[in-house]
């Protein structure tokens, strides 16, 4: 009797390890054609809604990178992360900690406070997601903790302090009961880049990553001891890199840039601290890094699709009456397509005899 199994290419291909992220895309498409169609409206329609409504203006565009900003800031972290073989699962948790720092400085600002008040507020952002994503590089190098289960575990937790703060002490006294803090004095807002659009600096700041984090992996000698400690862990330690030095690396700087994330988002186009604030932008910028591959310029375009599946999933929902949650059920396509495809490039099918060897 036959049965089918996977065996391993000798020499997977080039071409087609680094055009399995458009075959994934392709493949979410006509699999979203057939959802839309399921679903009783028209498929066409969908995709336009998914496809052409963020890109067709200049304030579209603006909002596209807008959502875009934060996906691809935490997904760099998240690639120095997966690169040095740490499963950082946790940075949506150090992004909302950052925007919880972030907002502990913008309140303190008075009529008197000068625009000057903007730096703390990043590297408050900065600073709290360096230490919420500290604890798990503290357990994992204390204790031997899984970093998967910890990291994901302080994400509740910073849930929890999320709506503390917003229930409790920042509350608005003015805010009609609403969990909400007040919103922040302009002065502490992150500068726009133009008038009448949330476009901010927080954009200058993604590209300045790219370019940072595209050094740093490539042409720095402690990006490749990262690597190398990802890849071959005996072969790094034989070299003398330190495991416990890339692991504390790996952990913090994706959790500051998660947490400048955060700070960006509530200084600027949100303006003020709300239970709102995870908007799943952490666990996201998963997919964005690994369809991406884990490359600074790749994960530009993944960030910019991704951000069209949020805004798709937003009109979806106004203009065609289906849920907001069809933003992550494109998601999900994406990444389980990238997967199917990334197996079928790096196996073949083979038929064998059950229970015999070929």
């Amino acid at each position: 009797m036959l049965k089918l199994k996977l065996e391993a290419r000798q020499q997977p291909s080039q071409f087609w390890s680094y055009g399995s992220p458009v075959l994934a895309l392709v493949f979410t498409v006509i699999i979203g054609v057939i959802l839309f169609a399921a679903l009783g409206k028209d498929p066409v329609r969908g995709l336009q809604v998914f496809f052409w409504e963020p890109i067709k203006s200049g304030y579209a565009l603006g909002e596209l990178v807008v959502k875009a900003t934060p996906l691809l800031l935490i997904a760099l972290g998240l690639a120095v992360s997966f690169r040095s073989n740490v499963w950082n699962i946790g940075a949506e948790g150090q992004y909302i900690i950052g925007a919880v720092a972030a907002s502990g400085i913008a309140l303190m600002a008075e009529k008197t406070t000068g625009g000057w008040i903007v730096v703390p507020i990043i590297l408050a952002g900065i600073l709290g997601g360096m230490v919420w994503a500290g604890l798990t590089a503290f357990l994992r190098d204390k204790f031997n903790a899984n970093e998967i289960l910890v990291s994901l575990m302080l994400v509740y937790v910073a849930v929890q302090v999320l709506g503390y703060m917003v229930y409790g002490p920042w509350k608005d006294p003015a805010g009609y009961n609403f969990p909400q803090t007040k919103t922040f004095d302009l002065v502490t807002r992150i500068p726009r880049l133009f008038e009448g659009s949330r476009l901010s600096i927080g954009v200058l700041f993604a590209l300045l990553g790219v370019l940072g984090m595209w050094i740093f992996l490539f042409r720095t000698r402690a990006g490749f001891a990262q690597q190398v400690g990802g890849l071959a862990p005996a072969a790094s330690r034989y070299a003398g890199f330190s495991s416990r030095k890339a692991l504390w690396t790996a952990l913090l700087v994706s959790g500051g840039m998660a947490g400048l994330a955060g700070a960006l988002e509530v200084a600027g186009p949100i303006g003020q601290l709300t239970p709102y604030v995870p908007a799943g932008y952490g666990f996201a910028a998963i997919i964005v890094a690994y369809v991406g591959r884990l490359h600074p310029v790749g994960m530009v375009f993944s960030a910019i699709l991704m951000s069209m599946f949020y805004i798709g999933g937003e009109l979806a929902q106004s203009r065609m009456g289906l849920p907001k949650s069809l933003t992550g059920v494109f998601q999900g396509l994406l990444l389980f397509t990238l997967l199917a495809c990334d197996t079928l490039v790096n196996y073949r099918l083979k038929w064998a005899a059950r229970g015999g060897k070929n």
